[in-house]
Formats: structure tokens, sequence, C-alpha cells
């Protein structure tokens, strides 16, 4: 097969790619930098063409660079196809999904079990990080991403609209008695940095357009920041969706009667058009979907 480019090669060239820096890629590879190089001149003699060019900050890919790495994209993403077909044993599959942590704790746990009952032919593998899956490295299926929707190269599924909306616990409410917008001023407000709808557009939504130059608390994941309102710490501004069950127990209500909420698409699925037609992939998207709807 002298059609082929070198294996090592290829893998150095992906790593640098998605790195941009010689080496970084060192240290994912366990080689040293200039292994790392000779293997990306391998490649580009391979080719016959220049794939990167030095920069202040590392390196970037030329546009046969960026060519080549589109095409290889897919390529390695057949690989994975491969493995994964030779990964089944004895009629059960591992499907490897990545998710936010917050839904993954908050919305995704609490139903695997139901999954996992409907479905005893599928192994579940899950993964949560607020970083976004690399599909070119074959190591996840599907990913439950947070955020605004910009991923032209992926197959993306909105997979329900949100409300978020301000929740207190009913000691801490029935304790400070707010009634409007304007009350929450003066209050311990908690902050969630990931939050798509942040405090100040809150109140700006609701005609108030001072905003608190300080929070009581502040979190990188909603699911502390929900917890941190359980626990009567202040007033939190997060998805009625993810607080689901909290709100249905008692352990946190709306603050005001009409919720004032604001609608966000901020879940989606998210995989390479590949991964659909895998059964596996199908029948989980599927099942989430539908529970979904039964909310």
């Amino acid at each position: 097969m002298h059609h082929l480019p070198p294996l090592k090669s290829v893998i150095a060239f992906e790593v640098v790619a998605r790195l941009g820096n010689i080496s970084k890629a060192a240290e994912e590879l366990n080689l040293t930098p200039s292994a790392v190089s000779h293997q990306i001149t391998n490649l580009e003699n391979f080719v016959a063409l220049k794939l990167f060019h030095r920069t202040s900050r590392g390196v970037a890919l030329t546009p046969a660079g960026e060519r080549y790495q589109q095409s290889l994209a897919g390529a390695l993403a057949l690989i994975a196809s491969a493995a994964q077909n030779a990964r089944a044993d004895d009629g059960i599959e591992v499907l490897r999904v990545h998710a936010s942590p917050s839904f993954a704790s908050l919305w995704l746990m609490p139903r695997l079990p139901h999954f996992m009952h409907e479905h005893p032919d599928i192994r579940i593998r899950l993964s949560a990080s607020y970083m976004h899956s690399d599909f070119s490295q074959g190591e996840i299926d599907l990913d439950i991403r947070y955020g605004a929707a910009r991923w032209a190269d992926l197959h993306v599924e909105t997979i329900a609209t949100e409300e978020v909306m301000p929740m207190i616990s009913p000691r801490l409410a029935e304790r400070l008695k707010l009634r409007t917008p304007q009350d929450l001023l003066q209050q311990s407000l908690i902050f969630s940095e990931v939050n798509l709808v942040q405090w100040p557009q809150w109140f700006a939504a609701h005609g108030i357009q001072l905003a608190p130059s300080q929070y009581a608390l502040s979190f990188d994941r909603a699911y502390l920041a929900i917890e941190a309102a359980i626990q009567g710490l202040g007033v939190a501004l997060d998805s009625a969706w993810l607080a689901d069950a909290a709100l249905k127990e008692g352990r946190l209500e709306p603050v005001f009667p009409d919720r004032k909420g604001i609608r966000v698409h901020a879940h989606h699925l998210v995989y390479p058009a590949t991964h659909g037609k895998w059964t596996k992939v199908e029948r989980f998207k599927r099942w989430l979907l539908a529970q979904v709807q039964q909310r």
C-alpha cells in the first residue's frame, strides 16, 4: 500500500493541526518536538505540499493544509466507525456520549436507568465537560452541547426550548417576600458564568437598565448555581428545565407567579452526519427526544 501516507505522520498532522503548536502536540503524542516535526516533514514530502507555516504562537495551516485536514476528518471518522463495529461484543454496543456537566448530572443521569432498561444491548459511556468534542479523534459518538448552535460542519438538532427564570428556595422566598423585578436588585443574586441569559440581560428585558455591580456567589457550572439556590444562599437565574426535579419536589420555586422567564434554545444534539447512520445513535436520539416530550 505504497499509495497511503505514513500513518504516524497522519496522526501527527491531525494533532498539530488541532493544537496549532508542535510542542503541545509532542506532549499529547508522548514524542519529542523534533520527532513530531520530522513526521510533519515526511507527510509534506509525501503530498508534495507545504501544510503548515510558522506563526508567533506556533504553526498554522496553509490553504493546502486546511483542505487536507477537512478531507482527513472524514477518513478518520470512517476509521472510527470501523473500530466501533469491531468493538461490538456478543451484540453489545458501546455508545460514547459527551455532554455538558450540568445537563449530564441534572437531566441525563436520572433518566439513564430507563434507557438501560429499554435498550439492554447498548452500553453507555458518558463523559462530561464544557469543552466540545473533537469527533476527528474517533472517541465520541454523540455530543450534547450547550450554547448558541454554530457548528456548520456537523449535524445539529436542538433538544428543547428552555425557560431561564429567577428561582429561590421556599424558605428564603417566605422571608424576602419579593414582588417585582426591582426588588431583586437589593438581594443576594447567584451568578452563573456559562448561562446564555445573564442577570443584566434579564433585568433589561423587564425594563430595568440598572444591573448589579457584584454578586453574592458566582459559579462556572449551572448545577452549582442551582444547588446554591436550593441551599437558600440567594436567587439563581437559570434553566427551569435543568432545575425541573428541584421545582417539582418543592426544593425550589419561581420567584414570581408569572415566572418572568426568557426562552432560549440552549442544548443541542451534535454529531457528524456519518454518525447519524449508526443504529445506536439513532436509538439514543429517539429515546432522548421522547423523554423531552414527557416533561
